[in-house]
């Protein structure tokens, strides 16, 4: 079975003949795997983990981003974000907060917005071409809507939730751009490759480690509607969803298969109420799990045999009749030995008889 039809059938909750895995990691990881394997490019790096999903995204034609002598640069929001190091590596926070003053629609109406014009949509099916094979999916991240954390970015992540319980118009301002540059850029895109992409992704952090951020009421209010329009616009091109969340989001689940959610991406099995298992149990019917190898300290400190028995297990448990992609819960981060992140997927080769 090729690697476009296990996910395909995945995504139909029926068996396939492996579980489908994808791989995701911060810039030190990705370092050295590439040196690892004496590759540079991600796609290169995905054939040498025999991961299943290949990924595209329209190439930035817009007016020139601009790069400063610190490192930061600067997104087609206004936001500047600076690489900030910590223990183990970087991490590129934003600077600026262009935001996060706005106390008037009348303010946020004279912000430079993006167009989606800025991108070339018709470098798409050649960049899809490359991978015959593979499932495709649209996204260069979960950044597409990402109502909370995108926002956040550039109005303040105190100010957003505040903005959200006091259903700030400024807030809703924003978020409208977002969702319509979004809602546009997704369509173009998909009507040059229909039939070619599997997947798009997309995203908004709803949930802290002990449960969500916002309630399933606040959900359905304001989220729910601009989460179905984006759903209902990707499936009409025959692709579906993976939908980025980070911690607890246990009790929105059903919000989410209600909304048309195809898959719920991340998994973190130490957060509140996230145990893949259990979730399978209650949910594996109607939405798929996408992650659940815990990177929150599990993976950096477990053995090799350890690993190799977990992953066995997500396997056997989490990927019967469909249902599952197999994958790092979060980006794989830069403390964790090379060694742990290649027994992932040695684990995984070995189901199909090969090696890494």
């Amino acid at each position: 079975m090729k690697p476009k039809e296990r996910v395909q059938k995945t995504f139909n909750h029926e068996q396939p003949d492996f579980t489908p895995c994808d791989y995701f990691g911060t810039p030190e990881i990705e370092q050295a795997l590439f040196n690892h394997f004496n590759v540079s490019t991600l796609s290169d790096l995905r054939d040498c983990l025999s991961t299943d999903i290949r990924y595209v995204y329209p190439p930035y034609i817009g007016p020139e981003l601009k790069h400063y002598d610190d490192g930061s640069k600067i997104d087609i929001w206004g936001v500047i974000r600076r690489p900030m190091p910590n223990e183990y590596g970087e991490y590129a926070e934003p600077v600026n907060l262009p935001f996060a003053k706005w106390t008037t629609v009348e303010e946020a109406q004279k912000h430079p917005w993006p167009s989606p014009d800025w991108y070339d949509y018709d470098a798409l099916p050649e960049m899809c071409d490359k991978y015959p094979d593979h499932a495709i999916g649209l996204g260069n991240g979960f950044g597409i809507q990402d109502f909370i954390n995108g926002i956040s970015f550039g109005r303040g992540v105190e100010q957003v939730l505040i903005d959200i319980a006091l259903e700030d118009p400024v807030y809703f301002y924003i978020l409208e751009k977002r969702h319509h540059f979004y809602m546009e850029f997704v369509e173009r895109s998909l009507q040059v490759i229909k039939g070619k992409v599997d997947l798009v992704l997309c995203g908004d952090d709803f949930g802290q480690q002990q449960g969500p951020l916002i309630s399933p009421e606040t959900f359905d209010k304001i989220f729910a509607p601009k989460k179905k329009e984006l759903f209902d616009l990707t499936h009409s091109y025959g692709a579906k969803i993976v939908h980025h969340s980070c911690g607890s989001t246990r009790k929105l689940i059903p919000k989410f298969i209600k909304v048309g959610m195809d898959a719920l991406q991340t998994i973190q099995p130490q957060a509140k109420g996230m145990n893949p298992y259990s979730l399978k149990a209650e949910f594996g019917k109607d939405i798929v799990f996408h992650g659940a190898v815990d990177v929150q300290g599990w993976l950096q400190k477990s053995t090799v045999e350890e690993i190799k028995t977990e992953v066995n297990r997500l396997m056997d448990e989490m990927g019967k009749d469909g249902g599952y992609i197999l994958s790092p819960s979060h980006n794989i981060q830069p403390d964790t030995p090379i060694q742990n992140v290649l027994a992932v997927y040695e684990t995984v080769a070995e189901r199909k008889g090969l090696r890494l």
